[in-house]
């Protein structure tokens, strides 16, 4: 892990991110708050690329909570039987639809604690729909930025919640929208697990990583 980076190399960090990519967004399609969470919530522990192609036809058919219902479990199950865990993830997303209907009027609700009540939704997923659907400046955290975070000493963390408070407490305000979206794009391309991209890498002279692959 290494150590918490100043805050003036960490400005200079998310402005070479920002420059590169003033307005990172998502991978996961979605076409409304409801089908986002749905998303995000049968991304766990699968890519979003496969999430895609499962639900690409899915959310031509069921784009509401109702509509979800009507498809039923077993309808829902058969559309995403590409995706790891799905069958447990199906009864989730009915679960989930059901609650919305009933306790929401069939509306997402823009709370993270109400998010988090919905099966199948924890802190991560609850962030990532409050960022990318309502703006607002929440972090989730995956494995892509824990390792960012913690081989660049932007926002090290011995777990996701140390690594989330690192996020809010040391990136400045007016990058913080877009943080966790830079920090998983540079995870996933360039900073990789195994073998980091290090040459290609447009932060490798303010990261501290002392095994650069160069």
């Amino acid at each position: 892990m290494a150590k918490q980076l100043d805050y003036h190399s960490i400005r200079a960090i998310f402005a070479r991110f920002h420059a590169a990519e003033p307005a990172p967004e998502g991978e996961l399609h979605h076409t409304n708050a409801y089908t986002l969470v749905v998303a995000v919530a049968l991304s766990a522990q699968a890519t979003d690329a496969g999430v895609n192609k499962a639900t690409k036809r899915l959310f031509e058919i069921a784009d509401t909570p109702q509509k979800m219902l009507d498809l039923g479990l077993e309808g829902v199950t058969d559309h995403i039987k590409t995706i790891g865990l799905f069958r447990q993830k199906a009864k989730n997303v009915i679960k989930m639809s059901q609650i919305l209907v009933d306790d929401y009027d069939g509306v997402v609700p823009n709370s993270r604690a109400a998010l988090q009540s919905l099966p199948g939704v924890g802190r991560k997923t609850a962030n990532v729909v409050l960022n990318m659907w309502w703006k607002m400046p929440a972090q989730a955290v995956d494995t892509h930025i824990f390792r960012v975070g913690n081989r660049t000493g932007i926002c090290p963390g011995k777990d996701v919640d140390a690594v989330e408070r690192a996020i809010e407490d040391h990136i400045p305000a007016d990058y913080q929208q877009h943080a966790h979206h830079w920090l998983i794009l540079h995870g996933r391309y360039t900073c990789v697990a195994r073998k980091p991209k290090c040459a290609a890498c447009l932060i490798r002279d303010l990261c501290p990583f002392e095994d650069k692959n160069l």
